[in-house]
Parts: structure tokens; sequence; C-alpha cells
């Protein structure tokens, strides 16, 4: 059987993201209610981190734990990667050791050609070109809160960097309107723009972006590797900030969401970052559910056991 991987939004169609998000509700619940089904027994996740994370390593060591699996954290100290190993001699060593493998890192192309020799799944949590891991979250979160985002508005106000890609991507799935608002020099890429066709709108201000929206995101606009320039930027993305005023111009029952980690008061106003209708705690926690139905669905298919007891 051909091994399936998650690099992209784009590599599942969303009739097979609805049984991942259906699963991931269902855990949820079962969370909430104490249970911890033991669907991956004795599996094995091994996470490469080439970028520090908090959310990131939490939800996935974590949810291994509550299926009942095991996590395996390597930093680039930990790993002959970090000493020169050829990507592919590496991954053809510890796909046949665990079963599957999650990696955060910077090139996206190191990802793929990792996936190309690996015998076990390979999970894309972040590279510089996408995020799909957090989309899967943001979906859930906002669906959770507002049914489905089908057809819904939502407002990229920032970076066109690999966050927004990714709404992009989901966008082109998950059939919602994207409108994206950046700073001069800072879109998205054309090519993955093009690719969405008329989902997408690049507009010039964060006031246009967020008319009649459902939903506002925003990522830091100084992401990993880019401290360096963090003046620049803060200069280049003055009158981005997700504030009460921007707010206003946006549907009434509005959300707002952030990856985080977030700095207040640049990308979003504290007032809405901590407002009512910010919905970023529970977006965080978002990640661990979605995370465990995304590794059953990966490592055993699709997964509908019973979650009314541990196994």
């Amino acid at each position: 059987m051909t091994v399936r991987h998650f690099l992209s939004l784009l590599d599942y169609t969303e009739i097979e993201y609805r049984r991942i998000l259906n699963r991931a509700a269902a855990l949820k619940q079962a969370y909430a209610a104490g249970i911890r089904p033991a669907t991956l027994r004795q599996r094995v996740l091994g996470m490469i981190f080439e970028k520090a994370s908090t959310r990131t390593r939490l939800s996935f060591e974590a949810g291994m734990a509550q299926l009942g699996g095991t996590a395996i954290f390597l930093s680039p100290r930990d790993t002959q990667l970090g000493r020169g190993e050829p990507i592919a001699d590496s991954a053809r060593v510890m796909s046949r050791m665990v079963d599957a493998v999650m990696i955060r890192t910077k090139d996206h192309a190191m990802i793929e050609e990792f996936a190309a020799h690996s015998k076990v799944p390979v999970i894309n949590a972040l590279t510089d070109l996408n995020h799909p891991c957090q989309l899967l979250a943001d979906v859930f979160a906002f669906e959770q809160n507002r049914g489905s985002i089908q057809g819904k508005r939502v407002a990229w106000i920032g970076d066109g960097f690999n966050m927004c890609h990714s709404y992009i991507n989901a966008a082109q799935v998950f059939d919602f309107e994207l409108v994206i608002a950046t700073p001069p020099g800072y879109e998205p890429d054309a090519k993955i723009v093009a690719a969405a066709g008329s989902r997408i709108r690049l507009v010039n201000t964060a006031q246009e972006a967020a008319k009649n929206a459902d939903l506002l995101v925003t990522d830091v606009w100084a992401s990993m590797g880019q401290e360096e320039e963090r003046e620049r930027r803060l200069r280049d993305f003055a009158g981005f900030t997700i504030n009460k005023q921007v707010m206003e111009h946006a549907n009434a029952d509005a959300l707002f969401m952030h990856c985080l980690p977030a700095h207040r008061d640049e990308e979003v106003s504290a007032e809405v970052m901590d407002g009512a209708q910010s919905i970023v705690w529970e977006e965080a926690e978002a990640r661990l559910h979605t995370q465990k139905a995304l590794l059953e669905y990966l490592i055993l298919g699709d997964v509908s056991a019973d979650l009314s007891h541990p196994h």
C-alpha cells in the first residue's frame, strides 16, 4: 500500500478532512470526559525539530501519550541529520523504527525529500512554505463555534508567509472566501494565490480585509529566522494591527484567531487578543485533538473506534 504523507492541505480531499475533523470532535469530547482510547498503543512517533516550538511539541507528544503511544523528540543535536547525514539516509533508517515522523523545519524541500524516502507517513509540522497542522486546528476551532466554514469570509491581515499560504490552501479545500491584506512587498507567493483562483482577494488595508469578515486571523510580523528584520518590519507593518477599530469593520459575531505566540499591541491589540471575540486558547487546544485524529488516520486508516472506555 502506498504511504500517504501530510505535507500540505492539498494532499487530501475535503471528504477526508471531514472524517478527520469529525474524529477530532469525538476525541475532544472523550478527552473532556476523561476517556483516553489507546488506539495508538505501542505505536511510536519520531519528532524532528529543526525549529523550536511550544504548542507543536506539546500537542504531538501529549497526543501520542493520550492515545497510548510514544513520541521521541529529536533536536538537531540529537540526530546525525545535524552532522550532515544525507536526508534520504536518515529517512530510510528512521522509518524502519517508528510508525510516523513529524518534522518542523525551515526548508520545505527537506521535508519533501525525507517523505520521498520514508516507509511511514511524514507530517509537516511547519516549514517556511506552509503550516497545514495549524490550519486543521483553525478550521476545527472555528467550526466548533460557528458551524461550517464553507462560504464564510476570512480576513488574513499581516505577512503573506507560511500561515497565509496554508490559509490559501484551506480556502481551496474548505471552500471559503479569503481576503488578504499585506504591506507592499509582503504578499503571498503568486503561484499559490493563482492556484486558488477566485476564492482569494488581495487588498491593501486591514480595514478593507476586515469588511464583513466572519473570522480575522494574523501571525507575528517577524517569524523565526527573521528577527534581524524586526525593526524594519515593525515600520512596514504599521497600520496592520488587528485592533478594536479593525474588528468593527467585520461582522458583529466575527471571531479572532492567532496561531501563537502573539506579540500584544504589535500584530494584535491586547484588547482584541484577550477580548470576547478571541478564541486563541481554544484554537491552541484544537491542535491536540486534530493532530490525534490525523495521527490515527495516517497510521491506522479511517478510525471509528469505540470511545466509551479506554482500550
